[in-house]
């Protein structure tokens, strides 16, 4: 499944960014792979809105489409 496609609250795990450029870009923001972070929101027809500890970060809808995402199982934690 692909980031544009998680529903606002779900927790994932961010699995592959499929281009070392944003890989690279997404590091210092915090999105690496193995990552869980929120999706605390997300605009019709516009960016996905991520929280990652203190911090929410905006990814556009096409970027997005190229981040494999897996949706986290509450009961793994626990």
């Amino acid at each position: 499944m692909t980031l544009d496609k998680a529903k606002k609250g779900q927790t994932v795990i961010i699995k592959n960014i499929n281009d070392n450029e944003i890989r690279v870009q997404a590091i210092r923001l915090g999105l690496y792979e193995g990552a869980h972070v929120n999706c605390s929101g997300k605009i019709p027809f516009g960016p996905v809105i991520l929280s990652n500890r203190l911090q929410e970060i905006a990814v556009g809808r096409e970027l997005a489409k190229r981040i494999t995402i897996e949706v986290c199982d509450l009961k793994e934690g626990a």
